[in-house]
C-alpha cells in the first residue's frame, strides 16, 4: 500500500516507475520493509523512462472520450428513440368475392357475421404477415360492419409500429391488394377478398366492439323517413367526451338521402373540437369522408346529403364539456341513379348537378351532349355554382369540377357563361369519393353567332346586358369588360389609369374605386403625415394623441395603444371619468378601462346563429339570425315598420313611423303590436315568437317630419321579454363609437322586396356598405344632415325600402358582437344606382336613449 501512495505522488501519467528507484528485492527474513529512495525532483526526467509526448497522450484520451460517447449516443438513440413505438390505428375496408350477402351480415352478434368476421381476420393476419413494415407490429384487428357489394367488409387494424416506420407503414395500408386464403377442404372454394386498403384514423374513432352505449345500427324502410338524434336531444346535452356513431342502411340498388333538420353542437375551435363526421363507407375512411361539421347552423341551411351507395356512417366525437343539445337527423333511401347526364336537344333549357339543391353524391359522374339547331351557336350559363372542397388547393381542379372544351371549373363562382362555337357542346360533372357541394344549376341557350346578343352588349364571359350599361362606371359584366376602353364623359366621370369610368364623386373619397387606386393617388398627403376620413391632412405625431385634429375624430380611432388621453366627443369615457385614446373599445372583450366599465352591461348583440339582404337584393334570414329584429302591426294593417330590442323593455324605431294621420293616431301606443322573435309573418304562432303591448312611445324631440332629421323614437313595452334562442338585445354603441366608410353592415327587414312591391313575409336580410359621409351629401345636395349617414351601394342592387323603416342597421363588430350602427329611415326609391338608403346615425343619440330609459 505504500508504494502505491508514492507513485501517485511522483505525478508521472501512466509511466508507473518515472520518479522512483527500487532497491534489490531482499529477503524480508527480519520483517523488515521494502525499501524505497527518492530522486531528486531536478533528476527526474533524466532517469524517466522515454515514451509519447503529454499532448499525443491526451489528444488520444480526448478522441477516444469522444468515441465513446458517440457509441454510447447511437445506442441510446437506437434503444430509446429508434425502437420508440407509436400506436397507429387503420380503418379499412375490403370486397369479398365469392360471397353473397345475406341479411344476418347486418347483425354483429350472429353466427354468421361471426364467422365471415373471423375469416376477414384471418386473412388480414396473414396479409401482414407477408409485408416487413407490417407483420411484425401488427396487434389486432376487428371487423365492424358488412354490406352489399357483392359482400363489403369494415375493419379496423391496429398496430405497434417503429416510429421510424411510420410513414412506410402508411404507403403500405394505403396500397390495394389481393387475398386469397386456400380452401380448407376439397369441397370448399378459395376465400377471396379485393381492393384492401386502410388509412390512418383518429383513434377516438375506432368502435370498440366492448363499448356499445351510442353505437346504432339503422336500416331506411321504403321510402319512410328514419329519424335520429344525439342521445337528449333536444331536451339535455349531448354526453361530453363522447364517441358515438350511426351506421345507417339501405336495401341493396339503393342510395341513402341524410338530412340534418337541426344542428347545434360546440363551435368550431380546432383540432379539439366537437365533430360530426359523414361518410360514405360503414368505416370512419377520411378519404370517404362526405362533410365535417361542428358549430351551429339555422333550420333553414341546406344540410342534405346523399350516399353514393346503400351505407353512411354517421359519427360523433366529443372533446368538450360545453352543453348543446347536438342534433336531429332523418334519411330514407332513394333508387340508384341508372344514369347522370343526358341528350339536349331543344333551343334551351336547364340542367342542374345530381339532386340539386342538395348536396351532389360522391364518386358520380355526369355527361349532358347540348346540340340546338344547325344554324345557331350553344352557350351555357351557371346561375349557381358551389363545388367547393374543404382541402382544394387553389388554382387545382383535381377532386370535384365541371369539364366544357377541355377546360375544367371548380370552387365557389359567381355566375358565369360557356359559349362554344359550333352547335354542339359537351358538358361533363364529376365528384371524387369524398367531401361535397351543393353542385350547379345552369342553362342553356342558343344564338346566332353573327348576332350573339340583339340590341344588347356583350360581355367576353358570353352575357348580354343592356346597352346603355355599357362605360357608366358600374361593373355589370363579371370580367369588367364593359367598362373597358371606354370614352369616359370629363363632365361628370373620372378616367382611372387603368381606362376605366368612375363618377367625379368617387374621387378622393378613400375608397379604392378604380381598382389600381387612380382615383386615390392626388389626394395623398406629404411624408409624415396622416390624411383624415375628411381629406384632411395633418402630422404624423398628432395621431392618436387623444385630440380631435382632423375635426372628425378619424385620427384617434384605431389606435393600437390604449392610453389615458383628454376627453374629447371622440373619445369613449369610462365610468371613472378617465377617457381612452382606443376606438370602439366597448365590449369587445378586452378590459380597457381601469374599472371595468367598457366590459359591463355586455349581455347584447350575441345570436344563436353565425351564419353570414325587405329589403330589396335581399334573402331569407332564418330563425334566431337577428333576435333583436321587430316587427310593429298597426291595428288592423299588418306590419308597417320594424325596430329593434335594446333591454327586456325597450325598443329603437324610427320616429316618422308614429306620425299621426287624419284617420289614424300612429302615436297611441295601444295602437300597435309588437312580435318579438318572428321570422315569417304568416306563422305568427310559432315556437318561440312574443306577442307584446307598447305602454308609451318617445319621439325624439327634435324630429323633423319633412327633413326626417332626427328620425328615432324609443317604444316601451308594457311587460319585459323574456330572452331566448330567437329574442335577445342588440348592444348600443357608445357617443365615440365610429362605423367606418366601407365597412359592412346588415340590413333587415319584412318591407318591400322591389320599388312598389309588396312587402315580404319572410325576414330578409342585406349585406351593404356605409359610404362616405362627403359623398353622401354631395349625392343629396342639402338633404342630408350630420344625424344621417348613407349605407348601401352605389351601383344600387341591396337596399331598404318601404315598410323596413325603424329597423336596425346590424354592425358586427370585436368579439362577434353585434352593434346597431343606425335605424332604417328614408331614400329615394329603392335599390337604385346613386341614391343609397339614409339612416339615423345612432351613436349620436346614445346619451339621450340612456336618459329616456335607464339602458
Amino acid at each position: 500500500m505504500r508504494s502505491e501512495r508514492t507513485r501517485k505522488a511522483s505525478g508521472g501519467p501512466k509511466d508507473f516507475g518515472a520518479g522512483l528507484k527500487y532497491s534489490s528485492r531482499l529477503e524480508n527474513m527480519n520483517g523488515l520493509e521494502e525499501g524505497v529512495e527518492f530522486l531528486p525532483v531536478n533528476n527526474a526526467k533524466k532517469v524517466e523512462k522515454r515514451g509519447p509526448r503529454r499532448w499525443v497522450v491526451l489528444a488520444a484520451l480526448l478522441v477516444s472520450f469522444l468515441l465513446l460517447s458517440l457509441v454510447a449516443g447511437l445506442l441510446v438513440w437506437h434503444f430509446q428513440y429508434r425502437n420508440v413505438r407509436v400506436q397507429k390505428v387503420f380503418n379499412g375496408y375490403l370486397r369479398i368475392k365469392n360471397e353473397n350477402f345475406i341479411d344476418a351480415y347486418e347483425n354483429s352478434n350472429s353466427s354468421e357475421f361471426i364467422s365471415l368476421a373471423n375469416k376477414v381476420k384471418e386473412a388480414l393476419k396473414l396479409l401482414y404477415s407477408e409485408v416487413p413494415v407490417l407483420g411484425p407490429y401488427h396487434k389486432k384487428s376487428a371487423v365492424t360492419a358488412f354490406s352489399e357489394g357483392s359482400v363489403i367488409a369494415y375493419y379496423w387494424s391496429e398496430f405497434s409500429i417503429p416510429q421510424h416506420l411510420e410513414e412506410e407503414a402508411e404507403r403500405a395500408m394505403a396500397v390495394e391488394r389481393v387475398i386469397t386464403l386456400p380452401p380448407r377442404a376439397r369441397a370448399l372454394s378459395s376465400f377471396v377478398m379485393t381492393s384492401v386498403v386502410a388509412f390512418p384514423s383518429d383513434p377516438r374513432s375506432v368502435q370498440r366492439t366492448q363499448d356499445n352505449s351510442c353505437s346504432f345500427a339503422l336500416h331506411a324502410r321504403g321510402g319512410e323517413l328514419t329519424r335520429f338524434a344525439t342521445p337528449g336531444f333536444p331536451d339535455s346535452p349531448y354526453p361530453a367526451h363522447a364517441r358515438c356513431q350511426w351506421a345507417l342502411r339501405g336495401d341493396a340498388n339503393s342510395v341513402l338521402s341524410l338530412t340534418f333538420r337541426s344542428f347545434d353542437v360546440a363551435p368550431c375551435t380546432g383540432q379539439n373540437s366537437d365533430l360530426v363526421m359523414v361518410y360514405d363507407t360503414l368505416s370512419p375512411v377520411e378519404p370517404h369522408a362526405v362533410v365535417q361539421l361542428c358549430g351551429t347552423y339555422p333550420p333553414s341551411y341546406n344540410l342534405t346529403f346523399l350516399s353514393s351507395q346503400n351505407v353512411f356512417l354517421v359519427t360523433l366525437i366529443t372533446n368538450t364539456e360545453r352543453r348543446h343539445p347536438g342534433f336531429e337527423a332523418t334519411f330514407f333511401q332513394l333508387p340508384k341513379m341508372t344514369s347522370c347526364g343526358g341528350n339536349l336537344r331543344e333551343a334551351q333549357g336547364t340542367f342542374s348537378s345530381p339532386y340539386y339543391p342538395g348536396h351532389y353524391p360522391p364518386n358520380i359522374d355526369c355527361t349532358w351532349n347540348i346540340e340546338v339547331p344547325n344554324n345557331q351557336n350553344v352557350k351555357v350559363r351557371f346561375k349557381l355554382f358551389y363545388l367547393l372542397d374543404h382541402d382544394m388547393q387553389p388554382g387545382t381542379c383535381s377532386k370535384d369540377y365541371v369539364e366544357i372544351n377541355g377546360e375544367k371549373f371548380c370552387g365557389e363562382r359567381s355566375p358565369f357563361v360557356v359559349s362554344s362555337n359550333s352547335n354542339k357542346m359537351t358538358v361533363r360533372f364529376h365528384s371524387d369519393h369524398s367531401y361535397t357541394d351543393t353542385g350547379f344549376l345552369a342553362e342553356y341557350l342558343s344564338y346566332d353567332s353573327r348576332n350573339p346578343c340583339p340590341n344588347m352588349f356583350m360581355c367576353n364571359t358570353g352575357r348580354c346586358i343592356r346597352k346603355e350599361l355599357r362605360c357608366d362606371g358600374w361593373v355589370d359584366c363579371a370580367d369588367h369588360s364593359d367598362e373597358r376602353n371606354c370614352q369616359c364623359n370629363a363632365t361628370y366621370q373620372f378616367t382611372c389609369a387603368n381606362k376605366m369610368c368612375k363618377p367625379l364623386y368617387w374621387v378622393c373619397d378613400n375608397v379604392n374605386d378604380c381598382g389600381d387606386n387612380s382615383d386615390e393617388l392626388k389626394c395623398s398627403c406629404p411624408d409624415g403625415s396622416f390624411k383624415c376620413s375628411n381629406g384632411k391632412c395633418i402630422l404624423q405625431s398628432q395621431k392618436c394623441n387623444g385630440m380631435d385634429n382632423c375635426g372628425d375624430g378619424s385620427d384617434e380611432i384605431s389606435c393600437d395603444n390604449v392610453n389615458v388621453v383628454p376627453c374629447t366627443k371622440y373619445t369613449y369615457r369610462c365610468q371613472n371619468g378617465l377617457c381612452l385614446s382606443k376606438g370602439n373599445p366597448e365590449c369587445d372583450g378586452k378590459k380597457d378601462c381601469s374599472d371595468g366599465s367598457d366590459e359591463q352591461h355586455c349581455d347584447c348583440g350575441l345570436r344563436s346563429f353565425t351564419k353570414q339582404a325587405r329589403v330589396v337584393g335581399g334573402t331569407d334570414a332564418d330563425a334566431g339570425e337577428w333576435p333583436w329584429q321587430v316587427s310593429l302591426h298597426a291595428l288592423g294593417q299588418g306590419h308597417l315598420c320594424g325596430a329593434s330590442l335594446i333591454s327586456s323593455s325597450w325598443l329603437v324605431s324610427a320616429a316618422h313611423c308614429f306620425t299621426d294621420e287624419k284617420m289614424f293616431k300612429y302615436s297611441d301606443p295601444a295602437m300597435w303590436v309588437v312580435y318579438l322573435g318572428l321570422l315569417d309573418q304568416s306563422n305568427r304562432s310559432a315556437s318561440g315568437v312574443q306577442e307584446h303591448r307598447l305602454k308609451r312611445i318617445i319621439t325624439h324631440p327634435s324630429f323633423n317630419d319633412f327633413t326626417f332629421d332626427y328620425d328615432i323614437a324609443l317604444l316601451e313595452l308594457e311587460k319585459p321579454a323574456k330572452f331566448s334562442t330567437v329574442v335577445r338585445p342588440i348592444c348600443l354603441p357608445d357617443t365615440s363609437h365610429v362605423f367606418p366608410a366601407g365597412k359592412a353592415i346588415w340590413v333587415t327587414g319584412w318591407g318591400h322586396t322591389q320599388e312598389g312591391g309588396t312587402g315580404a313575409l319572410v325576414l330578409q336580410k342585406g349585406e351593404i356598405r356605409v359610404i362616405n359621409q362627403t359623398t353622401c351629401e354631395d349625392l343629396m345636395p342639402q338633404l342630408i344632415t350630420p344625424r344621417m349617414m348613407c349605407v348601401g351601394f352605389l351601383s344600387g342592387g341591396v337596399d331598404a325600402c318601404q315598410g323596413d323603416s325603424g329597423g336596425p342597421l346590424s354592425s358586427v363588430e370585436a368579439d362577434n358582437r353585434i352593434f346597431q350602427a343606425g335605424v332604417v329611415s328614408w331614400g329615394e326609391g329603392c335599390a337604385q344606382k346613386n341614391k343609397p338608403g339614409v339612416y339615423t346615425r345612432l351613436p349620436l343619440f346614445r346619451d339621450w336613449i340612456k336618459e329616456q330609459t335607464g339602458v
